[in-house]
């Protein structure tokens, strides 16, 4: 039907455009729910959780995870062992996407990628963010020397030596300085728990 080709059209133009694009998107853009499933049908686009696609031959980063979760969560920041393996600065693959959110923000539904939760307040969400662009989708991501304080912050969570390897990687690789992993360490109330490795780390050379 003429109807359904355009509507088919329309999606491949949001999803060309976006990358990734919610049902609701869609939506606004005069695409059905029942196009989006004759097209899945049809393997011309792969539904990546409820509600959510991408183009079935879309490239993808080595970080599509991330901007998966950006797209089910957009309030969200990507945050702790995900940020670290973003910035190259673990050798872990994380088998969820950590997410920071504020304490009453609503949590993902279990759906699609894995989801790990940290709750921030809105001070430590809202400092630090940088956006960057996965698949045509807008990541928020901390920064380096955010990410390294709150991985002090969650050691009982994500582990010490994680966020030792992290705070290691960050120095050795002149992504961030003592004195601004220190700042934001004080920021987050960990200023004294990371304050001995950052001059044992710093003394070594």
């Amino acid at each position: 039907m003429p109807g359904s080709v355009t509507q088919r059209q329309i999606a491949r133009t949001v999803l060309v455009e976006r990358g990734i694009a919610r049902l609701a998107e869609l939506r606004n853009a005069g695409v059905t729910a029942a196009t989006m499933s004759r097209m899945e049908r049809d393997g011309e686009v792969m539904r990546l959780s409820r509600g959510l696609y991408q183009l079935a031959d879309a490239e993808l980063d080595t970080n599509h995870s991330l901007a998966e979760a950006a797209k089910r969560a957009p309030k969200a920041v990507i945050c702790l062992v995900s940020a670290l393996a973003f910035h190259g600065l673990t050798d872990q693959l994380p088998r969820h996407v950590w997410i920071a959110i504020g304490r009453r923000d609503w949590a993902p539904k279990p759906d699609g990628t894995p989801i790990r939760v940290a709750r921030f307040t809105e001070n430590l969400l809202n400092e630090g963010i940088e956006t960057h662009t996965v698949e045509g989708v807008p990541v928020k991501i901390f920064g380096v020397a955010k990410t390294i304080a709150d991985c002090f912050r969650y050691r009982n969570k994500i582990g010490l030596s994680v966020a030792i390897e992290g705070l290691q990687e960050a120095l050795r690789q002149r992504k961030a300085t003592p004195g601004e992993i220190a700042d934001q360490a004080e920021r987050g109330g960990v200023g004294t728990v990371i304050r001995p490795y950052v001059e044992a780390l710093t003394a070594n050379g």
